[in-house]
């Protein structure tokens, strides 16, 4: 689905914890949502989750589009994007394995003005949008959580904007790789400049410019559409305020999707 000219590299796919030759299964409980669901309530949706590859490059939906499924991400990434009239995109958010792409469907507006674009390949898993509603409705855990992590998205978009607006593209960048890592197995990211350039909305040359500078600092590391973060301490100080922001919401709004990691 992924028609747009760009030349996508190939994706990493995460390794098994016990066997670090062999590729994780995928599972729900992967996604911090939906492991952070009561056990009855993942029962009543798991016979309903339908596991889906997501191709780097991949639309899950263009803006206008009536929405028929959420997809909760295990090991991929989902930008959300807005586009001009003259073709021009920035990206408002991205989404990984700590929340789901199409909250408009439990927020009543069944469409959304914006595109969600696969930014690195991966799995999720695919929930009928009705299927969803009626578990909202039911008003319990799953209604407190989608809330909760609507408005950490919220405030991933609202920061978007900020940092677009007021910060360098060095910083831009350094934000951006950040936001992606966190939602990554590794250290290693699958992205062609062109591609981040899109993302931000800026010209390609300037974020050559920018990681050619982290490159020479020993940050990262970039080889055929390759970013490898060697210094992840650094890059954070490096970025600017407003990944930190974004991350202390998250966790304070999600703090109990995360047991599943410790």
């Amino acid at each position: 689905m992924g028609g747009h000219g760009w030349e996508y590299p190939e994706p990493v796919l995460p390794l098994s914890p016990r066997c670090p030759f062999m590729p994780a299964i995928p599972q729900p409980s992967h996604n911090h949502l939906l492991a952070a669901l009561p056990v009855d309530d993942l029962k009543r949706l798991a016979p309903h989750l339908e596991q889906v590859s997501l191709g780097l490059g991949d639309v899950l939906y263009e803006p206008g589009d009536t929405l028929r499924h959420v997809y909760f991400p295990t090991d991929a990434i989902v930008s959300l994007l807005h586009v001009t009239e003259n073709g021009s995109s920035a990206e408002i958010a991205v989404v990984g394995n700590e929340g789901l792409i199409g909250i408009a469907l439990f927020m009543g507006g069944e469409s959304t003005s914006s595109r969600a674009v696969v930014q690195s390949a991966g799995v999720a898993f695919r929930l009928p949008g009705q299927k969803l509603k009626k578990e909202f409705n039911r008003h319990g855990d799953l209604l407190l959580l989608m809330l909760r992590y609507t408005q950490a998205l919220i405030t991933q978009m609202s920061q978007t904007a900020l940092c677009n607006r007021h910060h360098s593209i060095d910083q831009q960048l350094c934000r951006w790789l950040l936001l992606s890592l966190d939602r990554l197995h590794g250290n290693r990211l699958n992205m062609t400049q062109e591609l981040i350039a899109n993302m931000l909305g800026v010209r390609r040359e300037g974020v050559t410019e920018a990681a050619g500078k982290l490159q020479r600092q020993g940050v990262i590391e970039y080889s055929r559409g390759q970013i490898t973060v060697l210094d992840r301490a650094r890059l954070e100080r490096l970025s600017c305020e407003c990944y930190l922001v974004v991350k202390t919401e998250t966790d304070r709004l999600l703090h109990y999707t995360r047991r599943q990691d410790e």
